[in-house]
């Protein structure tokens, strides 16, 4: 099964393509990273993706249906910078939003969809923090209620926009475990991310952008060092180590160090 399909998408901010004929398809069960320089178009895929903006052209496929069949198999979690986080509400408030559905935002909740977004606090540690404030969590902490939000939908395919910026090593670590095994569930998750280096231990498959489609499918048949160069021009350097990198399949070891 193809989990997301794009075809001949294209996707314009006051009549400037910012996506440009975009055409992929991911299977299911994948960690998917989309991998771009700055300007490329990662975030913008998203948002097509969840209907959010109208293509110009092309379409989009969930599950080989349209968005408006397969909405609720799909979740979305948000960059943590374009949250408000003095919104007055508890984890347990953040986890119990995953639950409502389209057109029931004022419903009553059971108290199967209070235990489903307790299961999801406690895949993600944070069942200790249940009645605390969002505002005095940090950073780490705060992403890791959003995930729990998320899984809380009991979705299918999952979109993730930059989910490991600014938080601390030890929450990127519980994390990406975490995505590891979603995605040995069957689940689908797709990343924007912008790192390379930390790409190659996190995904096994990738989609490279700069604005228009540059490869995509698994890593090393895509973070190539001519699909690298095509995306991200000079720093031949950088690329060239992590083209070697990915021939050999010596990953780097990154040190964990606390960013937050």
């Amino acid at each position: 099964m193809i989990a997301l399909e794009t075809h001949n998408l294209t996707v314009s901010y006051d009549r400037q393509p910012v996506l440009w004929d975009i055409d992929f398809s991911i299977p299911e069960g994948k960690l998917v990273g989309v991998i771009g320089p700055n300007g490329s178009g990662k975030t913008t895929l998203l948002k097509a993706v969840m209907g959010i903006l109208p293509a110009d052209s092309g379409y989009v496929r969930i599950f080989q249906e349209t968005l408006n069949h397969t909405r609720e198999r799909m979740s979305y979690v948000p960059q943590r910078q374009s949250v408000d986080w003095d919104f007055p509400a508890t984890v347990m408030d953040i986890a119990m939003m995953g639950r409502y559905k389209k057109g029931k935002l004022f419903g009553r909740l059971s108290k199967l969809d209070r235990e489903i977004a307790e299961n999801a606090l406690e895949r993600v540690d944070m069942t200790s923090f249940r009645n605390r404030q969002i505002a005095e969590l940090s950073g780490g902490q705060q992403q890791r209620v959003f995930i729990a939000r998320s899984l809380a939908q009991q979705a299918d395919l999952y979109l993730m926009d930059e989910p490991f910026v600014g938080i601390d090593a030890a929450s990127e670590e519980s994390i990406l475990n975490l995505l590891k095994a979603m995605r040995n569930e069957g689940k689908t998750i797709v990343i924007v991310h912008h790192d390379l280096h930390t790409a190659l231990d996190f995904f096994d498959w990738v989609v490279l952008l700069n604005t228009r489609l540059i490869g995509a499918g698994p890593l090393p048949e895509v973070l190539t060092e001519d699909n690298l160069r095509k995306a991200y021009g000079g720093k031949l350097t950088l690329l060239s180590r992590i083209a070697d990198l990915i021939k050999s399949k010596e990953y780097p070891i990154r040190e964990k160090s606390s960013r937050d």
